[in-house]
């Protein structure tokens, strides 16, 4: 046998060639790892994953714990230069030299097809995954030694699988070292020198590894990580071991098994003790459905699904927890707090599940069930109380997952939760119980501890499980848990549910004051869902009564005030319920007890309660007030008690119950008695009593009746008690002058009416009395009346004195001014007015003391009062009649006397300026806007209505008061604002202006700005007043003459120019106001205009050659000041050059003809200008037209060439050099982005191929690296022979009209041109053409697929009619099967590209099965074995629908010959072997497999049968009984030595004490006293009965057999046939079977569930004769035991049994 040295030598000998002759395969090789190194560096591969799925797939020696260990080191272990180096440690078995043999190929992996032998690695990158992290891998393992390089070997040119054999460098000595001496090396060793670049990733990826890792790997048991360095503070990696154990206690179901497994790590970074955690794991077996497989399972046909629980925190080193394992973790995050494994596929990354593809789809459908087996098992079957179920209900998905896919397993998962009974609920006696959550109900958390309060005052309280629902489990209940109960639709108990619990335990009595406080509380915190149960109705709330007891009220009725009574809460209740003893309870209110409202005060949220009690409940929480408030509403039908509520308010307000505020309130509002007797009822004026007042004297009391003042009466000043209180009449009348607002003068507010006093003169002594009243006013800052003012105003009964004479006189009229001198000066000065002064020898200086009264009242005490009294005398003379000349000259005087004496003549001027009655031009007028005419007003009357004084009325004498006029607001000088003010409105007055007229205009412009200089342009804008060339015209239509432009404006006469020589240069200092009116002033205007004036030229045709040669002569001078939007305009904008077309053009639209346009002029139609029209003078000027956007150059105008392609006809005339020219354009508008790919032009058939004329999109040319796979005549090639190689260089011009030249356009070509073919030869290099280039079809596109029949001749078949593989056969004659024409390469294109199914479907073989049905042959047993393991396979929730609607007939058990199918309505199932040997000859049974099959289980078959409809056999017989006519064979016995033993009814009394049937022991007894009266009777012949079988087609069938027992309940008489021992065992097993069934259904007739159990216990004490000490085993071994009052039961009926 060879040494591992010299295996390596063969290898590279005999395969690589080195150093031996040459393999001729070593080419294959290096195209092999060409394609290793594309699909090694393409892939996202996560190297450690692989590295670990390695050591999982390895082999390992009995006895030993596989374990992997991973170093890191900054030792340059292997010399190559490397900054750090990982090393792998694994004691797996070791390499073999097969192994060997595949690592050193590409492609042979020695774990391909081994699927099922437990290998986790996929057909993928592997080992060669390290070449991602290291250039040259070591590998030490059993005597090998050797390293790959990345690198071509030089000997060979192959990389990555030539090995070369290492001596040191490292040795197993070095690796001995790093390992620790003090350990045995494992028995394989990688060395991985680190690239530079991977040093820190590789790093990052060994910190993240998780502990949980190993969870669902079933061989390594320890896995650790860390980092060896000389100084450990250099380590960055987080050191890690991890060891896993299974506890071997395992639990079986039918295809499950469930364990524990426990982790630990030790993790010296993160937390250097060791952590450890438990998960509780489950795993399940399903088969494969058929429609779930994919090529990479296709072996696999057995799904295994691993749920993880972890019982505590899981070891995920602060990192995100992964939820999906493929053995090894991936990178999805689920959300679940669970961890689900299967054998998924994945990305190559390894970082997520492709959700996607149908064989992870059949695995997550399956999921759920997976799920709720292991949690039913976790709740049902585990022996943990009750308060310790909620922990496992934290393994529920509660949480949505971010996977869409995922979210379908939680609510399939949540669905089938729904309908299980899994929710624990309250016991009276403890025991566990479990309902589905739709039947449990929750209890609010604080009705909870109100019922544990009131246990613990020890209350007793009925069933909680009432209203036909269950109450979920105290320890669940819990605010903690809610989201697993929302999850689940557990929802609380209905509002009735509290309304009867309240009153069946009598709570609101019966607690203590606090706890019914708390139950206020809890009623008031849930009232919004309480508000229509019956809790409404409960007599929930207390008050105290008339009688100082306690009676209680319903909220309906305290809401609804159920008899008037109203529920009120207060802080001075003991002062309130005095005071509804003096009001005899008048407003029906009464009060909480003190000990309640104490109690409820003492609440840290109390003011929650109070809400409630306030707004929904509706009691009032009253204070004196609102009681006040009540009190007084009732006051209106007790006039005795009127009087009595004044005497409350003064006595509530002197003890602080009432603030003033409140007291002003309620006097506002209470009823009072005026003094004739009569209750008055909101009175906000109220008099004192009339005796002794002060209003009295001024007025009279119909004077304030009439203004709603009411007297109070006198009984307001009596005394009386109040609450045994004396209150005093005067301190009562007092206090209602203070609140009531009982008033005299002078504190009364006038009335608003004329006083009659007033209208005659005042004696001294009223007027001071009227002074001081106002002055009360005043003070109080009360508006005095209108009518009550004007009396005092306007009437004569103030004491006056006029030029030294007495009188009276209105105060409005009367005057004190503040001296006496100018009181002299203003009656000697004004000769046209009296003044009227206050009589001081009448009233004394004690008046003057009255100065702001008497203002009050209108007297005046200033000048400017009084002169503007004068001059208010004067305008009423002037509105009765005009004023005389001479009076308005004395007006005038008179204002130069004032300014004479120093005195200011402000307020007369102000009274008489605004008047109109000085006379002017204009007629009558104010003085302000007159003017005093002048020269200087002579020109401004031209344009300008001006109101002049009339000098010819008032005469000359008129100017010597100018000052004075001046004063009164008369122009005196010439004003341009007056010419402005006044100018002439109509526009017709301004026409043809002079050219002083119009300066004069322009001035005034000039001046002004705001409104008058808008009046100015407003009146002269659109008049004709400027002169012109053309005559005269409005400002908007002239322009101001500029020599440099002037001749653009010549181009079309037109244009009206300002006659600057009629205005001289005058009018060159109003340029900026001539603006303004509209004329244009600068070219960019005269431009826009001119622009228009073209553009409308050329809309008429107008431009003439003249105009053209005049316009570019011009253009050529001054084209640099062209404003932008006349160089649009003639550019583009303007259609005025005419071209060859016979059109004229905009500039920019036209061509120049020159030389450069000869080569593509042939194949085009191009706007060339009309050389003919403007001769060769145009080319003068072609820099100008060149700037007017002319083409002049082919380059410049290629986008001309895209509009006027026009291609022959005839492809002939086509010359190459045309092409070119063409594909030089094509190039030139590409840069442009133009295309030229949908003009209709270029899509003619002007291209040369091999296979004649084509349009572009018809044709691709070939390119050199396609040849590998087609050939020139394999399609429509452009002819490169016609063309020249030329034609290759324009690859980017040709596809940008449509000829393909990628590789996705050559395969959509040929995809439609391989229809017109029928050699095969070509069809399928075409085929490996379009599957290289990964071609898929676009949707809706109809597709067909070759099917040969030799080399020349075939069809073409729909991809629906084929299948990719069908190994049984049964569709050889429907289907076309691919895999016997193509190979598997090929394969996968059609399943890929066409959809051709890889399997056939469901409805494949329903549709078989259909032709089945209807086709009279017989099936075989393999082709029924076939299709039934196809229905197994793919049975589930989705498919039972399917099959059940397809399916009609059944096969049925089967002869010689095949097998039949029958209706399934006249077939069963055997589930009753007794009853099928009964009924064997009569009925027909369905068909299963025999041999049993591993694949088709035959239970699994009968379920499927019975969901499809086919009965059990069981289900469908009916057992009648036959009467026993013959009484003379019978014979009695005694039953308790025959039959019915101690023993037999121990048993019985024990089963019936069982937890679930909830039975009191004086029940179970009486059930059993039957039992023991039985009579038993005997007969040597059958007990006949009739078994009648009815189908569900309506078909019975009687057959008449015997039984040994049967117990007729209605004699209570037990009939028995002889046993004959003889028989031996067979007798002894019939008679026990039947006597037990009989005792059992006789005993359970209403509880049919717990025959069988009962029935099988009894058989078992039969057969062991009901042995005691045997019996009692049996007792124990089921759990079973009688208790005292049993046993003494049993001691009296049978009292002499041992």
């Amino acid at each position: 046998m060879e040494s591992p040295r010299e295996h390596i030598d063969r290898i590279r000998k005999t395969k690589f060639s080195i150093g031996g002759e040459k393999n001729p395969l070593t080419d294959d090789l290096h195209e092999a790892v060409k394609h290793l190194s594309a699909e090694l560096y393409a892939k996202d591969v996560h190297f450690l994953m692989e590295l670990i799925q390695n050591a999982e797939d390895n082999q390992y020696l009995d006895g030993v714990d596989p374990s992997l260990e991973f170093v890191v080191t900054s030792s340059d272990i292997t010399s190559s230069g490397a900054p750090a180096t990982l090393i792998m440690f694994n004691n797996e078995k070791g390499f073999s030299p097969k192994n060997i043999e595949s690592i050193c190929s590409v492609g042979r992996s020695t774990k391909k097809g081994n699927r099922k032998q437990g290998y986790i690695g996929e057909k993928g990158i592997g080992f060669k995954s390290v070449f991602l992290i290291t250039a040259q891998p070591y590998i030490f393992s059993n005597g090998y030694q050797i390293r790959f390089n990345e690198r071509p070997c030089p000997h060979s040119n192959v990389g990555y699988i030539v090995p070369e054999w290492v001596e040191e460098n490292p040795s197993v000595a070095d690796l001995q070292k790093l390992y620790g001496s003090c350990s045995t090396l494992p028995t394989t060793t990688l060395v991985l020198p680190l690239k530079a670049d991977k040093v820190d990733p590789v790093k990052k990826q060994l910190s993240c590894i998780q502990p949980e890792v190993l969870l669902f790997l079933s061989k390594i048991k320890h896995f650790s990580v860390r980092e060896s360095n000389k100084e450990p503070s250099q380590s960055t990696v987080s050191d890690i071991a991890v060891t896993s154990e299974i506890n071997l206690v395992t639990r079986k179901s039918i295809d499950a098994e469930s364990f524990t497994l426990f982790l630990s790590a030790n993790e010296a970074d993160y937390d250097p003790t060791e952590r450890q955690c438990s998960y509780y794991m489950w795993r399940q077996k399903f088969p494969v459905r058929r429609e779930n497989i994919v090529d990479r399972r296709m072996e696999v046909d057995e799904l295994v699904i691993t749920l993880a629980f972890p019982n505590q925190d899981r070891l995920d080193r602060g990192m995100v927890s992964h939820g999906v394992y493929a053995f090894l973790p991936t990178e999805m995050v689920t959300n679940f707090p669970f961890i689900i494994q299967a054998d998924f596929l994945l990305a190559s990354s390894r970082e997520a599940v492709l959700l996607d593809n149908k064989w992870n789809k059949g695995i997550l459908d399956l999921v759920p069930t997976a799920f709720v087996n292991a949690f039913m098992s976790l709740v049902k079957l585990t022996d943990a109380p009750v308060s310790n179920l909620p922990r496992m209900f934290e393994f529920l998905p509660i949480k949505k997952s971010p996977y869409q896919e995922l979210n379908a397993v939680r609510e399939s998962i949540k669905a089938t939760l729904l309908e299980s009974d899994v929710v624990p609920c309250e016991s009276e006696k403890g025991q566990k119980l479990l309902h589905k959550p739709s039947e449990v109900r929750r209890i609010i958390p604080a009705f909870w501890e109100i019922l544990n309060k009131a246990k613990d005052q020890g209350l007793s309280l009925h069933n909680l499980a009432s209203s036909g629902c269950y109450i979920l489990n105290s320890s669940f209940d819990r605010e903690e848990y809610d989201h697993i109960l929302d999850f689940l639709g557990v929802t609380l108990v209905d509002n009735q549910w509290y309304g009867n619990c309240i009153r069946n335990s009598d709570l609101v009595l019966r607690l203590s004051e606090e706890n019914y406080v708390d139950l206020l509380f809890f009623i008031a915190d849930n009232w919004s869902d309480f508000h229509s149960a019956n809790i409404k109705d409960l007599p929930l709330l207390k008050y105290e009564n008339l009688d100082a007891g306690i009676s209680l009220l319903s909220t309906n009725e305290c809401a609804m005030q159920s008899g008037g009574k109203s529920l009120c809460q207060s802080n001075e209740s003991s002062w309130l319920i005095d005071c509804n003893k003096e009001f005899r309870c008048i407003a029906n209110q009464f009060f909480m007890p003190e000990e309640t409202r104490m109690a409820m005060s003492l609440r840290s949220k109390k003011e929650t309660l109070m809400d409630w009690l306030c707004n929904q409940v509706k009691i009032r929480y009253v204070n004196v007030y609102d009681y006040a408030l009540a009190t007084c509403n009732r006051l209106i039908s007790n006039e005795k008690l009127i009087v009595t509520f004044a005497c409350f308010l003064y006595k509530s307000f002197s003890e602080n119950y009432l603030s003033a505020s409140q007291v002003t309130k309620l006097c506002n509002k209470m009823p009072i008695l005026d003094n004739a007797g009569y209750v008055r009822m909101n009175t906000s004026q109220v008099l004192v009593p009339g005796k002794g007042s002060k209003w009295v004297k001024l007025t009279s009391a119909d004077v304030w009746k009439s203004e709603g003042y009411v007297e109070l009466s006198e009984d307001y000043l009596s005394s009386r008690y109040f609450a045994g209180v004396n209150i005093n009449g005067n301190m009562l009348v007092r206090f209602l002058k203070s609140y009531l607002g009982a008033a005299d003068i002078p504190n009364l507010s006038p009335p608003d009416a004329r006083i009659p006093a007033f209208l005659a003169p005042l004696t001294k002594e009223n007027t001071f009395l009227l002074l001081d009243w106002i002055c009360n006013l005043n003070d109080r800052k009360i508006e005095i009346p209108a009518k009550f003012l004007a009396c005092l105003k306007k009437n004569s009964w103030l004491a006056i004195t006029i030029n030294g004479h007495s009188g009276f006189r209105p105060p409005s009229q009367s005057f004190k001014l503040s001296s006496t001198s100018l009181e002299n000066i203003l009656v000697n000065g004004s000769v046209l007015v009296d003044i009227p002064l206050l009589d001081l020898n009448f009233y004394g200086e004690k008046i003057l003391e009255y100065q702001e009264e008497l203002k009050t009242i209108g007297v005046m005490f200033e000048f400017g009062e009084a002169c503007k009294f004068i001059g208010n005398r004067l305008m009423s003379l002037a509105a009765s009649c005009a004023l005389k000349r001479t009076d308005v000259l004395s007006i005038l005087a008179f204002i130069q006397f004032l300014t004479s004496k120093s005195l200011p003549p402000d307020d007369f001027i102000k009274s008489i300026k605004e008047k109109k009655w000085l006379k002017t031009s204009q007629g009558f007028r104010s003085p302000e806007g007159s003017i005093l005419s002048g020269d200087d007003w002579k020109a401004a009357s031209q344009i300008s209505d001006i109101p002049f004084i009339d000098e010819m009325f008032y005469g000359a004498e008129i100017l010597k008061f100018k000052t004075e006029l001046q004063l009164l607001g008369v122009v005196v000088s010439f004003d341009c604002q007056m010419v402005v003010d006044n100018l002439k409105s109509a526009t017709c007055n301004m026409a043809n202006l002079s050219s002083e007229a119009m300066l004069l205009i322009l001035s005034c412009m000039q001046r002004f700005s705001g409104s008058s200089h808008d009046k100015l342009i407003k009146a002269i804008k659109n008049a004709k007043c400027l002169k012109t060339n053309l005559g005269y015209k409005s400002p908007g239509k002239c322009y101001w003459f500029d020599q440099e432009w002037a001749p653009l404006l010549h181009v079309f006469s037109v244009f009206p120019l300002l006659d600057l020589e009629f205005y001289d240069s005058s009018l060159l200092a109003f340029k900026n106001e001539l603006e303004l009116l509209g004329v244009v002033m600068d070219f960019e205007e005269a431009a826009k205009a001119f622009a228009s004036c073209f553009e409308q030229q050329a809309s008429f045709c107008s431009i003439r050659k003249e105009h053209v040669m005049s316009f570019l002569s011009c253009y050529r001078k001054i084209s640099h000041k062209f404003p932008d939007e006349l160089r649009t305009c003639i550019i583009s904008k303007v259609k005025w050059l005419r071209t060859r077309l016979g059109d004229y053009r905009s500039p920019r639209d036209c061509i120049l003809y020159g030389p450069g346009w000869e080569s593509i002029s042939p194949i085009t139609v191009l706007p060339f200008i009309d050389e003919k029209y403007y001769g060769d003078a145009i080319h003068d000027y072609k820099e100008e037209l060149k700037k007017l956007k002319v083409v002049t150059e082919l380059k410049d105008g290629v986008k001309f060439v895209a509009y006027g392609l026009c291609i022959p006809n005839d492809p002939r005339k086509v010359t190459p050099a045309n092409v070119f020219a063409l594909l030089e354009c094509i190039k030139l508008l590409s840069q442009k982005g133009i295309s030229l790919a949908e003009d209709k032009t270029i899509s003619k058939k002007w291209l040369k191929t091999c296979n004649g004329f084509m349009s572009p999109n018809e044709c691709f040319l070939l390119q050199t690296r396609w040849a590998s796979f087609l050939k020139l005549t394999d399609g429509p090639f452009i002819d490169e022979e016609f063309y020249g190689s030329k034609i290759a260089s324009y690859s980017n011009e040709l596809n940008a009209i449509g000829v393909g030249v990628h590789v996705k356009q050559a395969c959509s070509l040929l995809a439609s041109y391989i229809y017109s073919l029928s050699e095969f030869s070509t069809i399928r290099r075409i085929y490996c053409f379009l599957r290289e280039s990964n071609w898929a079809p676009d949707r809706g596109d109809a597709h067909r697929i070759w099917v040969p029949r030799g080399t020349n001749d075939g069809k073409w078949v729909k991809p629906e009619e084929c299948v990719i593989r069908e190994k049984d056969g049964l569709f050889n004659l429907k289907l076309v099967v691919l895999e016997k024409h193509y190979d598997y390469k090929l394969l996968e294109f059609f399943s890929g590209a066409f959809g051709v199914r890889s399997y056939l479907s469901i409805d494949d073989y329903c549709a078989l099965w259909k032709v089945w049905e209807h086709s009279e042959r017989k099936i075989t047993h393999a082709e029924c074995c076939a299709f039934w393991g196809c229905v197994v396979r793919h049975w589930g929730s989705h498919t039972q629908k399917k099959f059940a609607d397809t399916v009609t007939k059944l096969p049925i058990e089967s002869t010689a010959g095949g097998i039949s199918l029958m209706d399934k309505a006249n077939i069963f199932i055997a589930d009753d072997l007794q009853l099928k040997e009964i009924f064997q000859k009569s009925a027909i049974f369905v068909w299963y497999p025999q041999p049993s099959l591993s694949y088709l289980p035959r239970t699994k078959l009968f379920e499927i049968y019975e969901k499809m409809g086919v009965l059990k056999l069981s289900e469908s017989v009916q057992m009648k009984e036959v009467s026993l006519s013959d009484r003379q064979k019978l014979r009695q016995v005694r039953p308790r030595n025959n039959l019915i033993y101690k023993e037999l009814v121990r048993m019985i009394l024990g089963f019936f004490s069982k937890p679930c049937f909830d039975m009191e022991p004086e029940k179970r007894q009486e059930i059993v006293k039957c039992l023991v009266n039985l009579t038993v009777m005997e007969t040597p012949d059958c007990i006949a009965v009739i078994y009648t079988l009815s189908g569900s087609a309506g078909i019975y069938t009687d057959v008449e057999a015997s039984q040994m027992i049967r117990w007729d309940k209605a004699t209570s008489t037990l009939f028995q046939q002889k046993m004959e021992k003889s028989r031996g065992g067979k007798s002894l097993i019939e008679y026990s079977t039947y006597f037990s069934e009989a005792i059992a259904k006789g005993l359970l007739w209403d509880k049919e569930d717990f025959v069988s159990e009962l029935s099988e216990l009894i058989k078992v004490g039969f057969l062991l004769k009901f042995d005691k000490e045997a019996i009692e085993f049996l007792m124990k071994s089921k759990n079973l035991q009688v208790f005292k009052e049993d046993e003494d039961f049993l001691s009296a009926v049978f009292p002499n049994s041992e």
